[in-house]
């Protein structure tokens, strides 16, 4: 546990930890949306060695945070996926 009180998973640094906070928060807006954007993009080109597919959903999450109607059909996705996972 940290000396603010939250607790982070074994492993992780405490950089990114940090870094992950100030990008869900609220005044993050004009990061999060580029970053996505970006991560969307690379994601597209998943098929060149450093790059992968993996990027795509974690665009569409960061936009969907800012973006309702992409928060809308993320949320209806990960209500699909936690359904078929449980059968």
């Amino acid at each position: 546990m940290d000396k603010d009180g939250t607790r982070h998973p074994p492993g992780i640094h405490r950089h990114a930890v940090r870094w992950y906070l100030q990008l869900i928060r609220r005044k993050a807006v004009w990061i999060r949306i580029p970053v996505g954007i970006l991560l969307i993009l690379g994601g597209i080109l998943g098929f060149l060695p450093v790059l992968g597919f993996w990027m795509i959903p974690l665009g569409i999450a960061l936009i969907g945070r800012d973006i309702p109607f992409v928060r809308r059909a993320v949320l209806y996705g990960i209500q699909n996926l936690r359904k078929r996972l449980r059968r």
